[in-house]
């Protein structure tokens, strides 16, 4: 019994040095690029008030691209942890459809870091190593703004005048969030970091008058995310 435990103890020693002789950091550092592909309710209250036709009108979300920064921890040949993370995105949100599409909203900023586990499939040693991966996506919105356009639109239908306050509110989304790519490791330090990201991000928001919403729509923002970047291994 003594010398099985003893194997056992010796077998888990070895095994855990294995696990940890192929574990390592990397970085990956270059622009990331989130496409909404966005849908929403209708803007009810602004179609009664404008005259508009009812379920004309629906709200859209422009692209934007800052610097990714990923943290990859690679725990085995097959499995790796990854934290996707940028610079603020900013984006334009606008009316669309009817007699006044393109109208402009207000635009906000957010961050939505991601948290990936990743599976390579392919067992070869080779250093072209497709992946995919799964996660969990919080996104927090900030800094949101009504635009002189939405303000003077609402002056001239008379619900507000230029003594009131006009606000955009955003709620912070949670969500799944689904990956695929590849990293080429070119020597011992260096790569090239490729992947794409469908993340489902969906918000409540509200123009408020006077801290009254006066508009409410949820907004499915659902981005296709894609980063190229350099890979620097630890």
């Amino acid at each position: 019994m003594i010398e099985n435990k003893k194997t056992l103890i010796a077998f888990a020693v070895i095994s855990f040095s294995a696990f940890n002789a192929q574990a390592q950091w990397s970085v990956n550092v270059g622009p990331i690029t989130v496409a909404p592909d966005a849908s929403s309710s209708n803007l009810n209250v602004v179609e009664q008030v404008a005259a508009l036709p009812s379920g004309s009108t629906s709200v859209t979300v422009n692209d934007n691209t800052q610097l990714g920064i990923t943290v990859d921890y690679s725990f085995n040949r097959y499995w790796s942890a990854s934290v996707v993370a940028a610079t603020p995105f900013s984006h334009n949100i606008r009316v669309a459809g009817s007699a006044i599409d393109g109208l402009a909203i207000g635009d906000t900023k957010h961050l939505p870091p991601t948290i990936f586990a990743r599976f390579y499939p392919l067992t070869s040693t080779t250093d072209f190593m497709p992946f995919i991966g799964v996660g969990i996506n919080y996104t927090h919105f900030f800094q949101e703004s009504v635009s002189d356009e939405l303000r003077q639109a609402l002056t001239d239908l008379g619900v507000a005048n230029t003594q009131d306050t006009l606000s955009l509110n955003l709620d912070a989304s949670f969500g799944l969030a689904y990956q695929a790519g590849f990293d080429w490791r070119i020597n011992q330090q260096w790569g090239v970091h490729l992947m794409f990201s469908m993340i489902d991000i969906e918000t409540d928001a509200e123009v408020r008058l006077n801290n009254t919403a006066i508009q409410k729509v949820n907004v499915q923002i659902d981005p296709l995310v894609s980063m190229l970047g350099v890979k620097y291994y630890f």
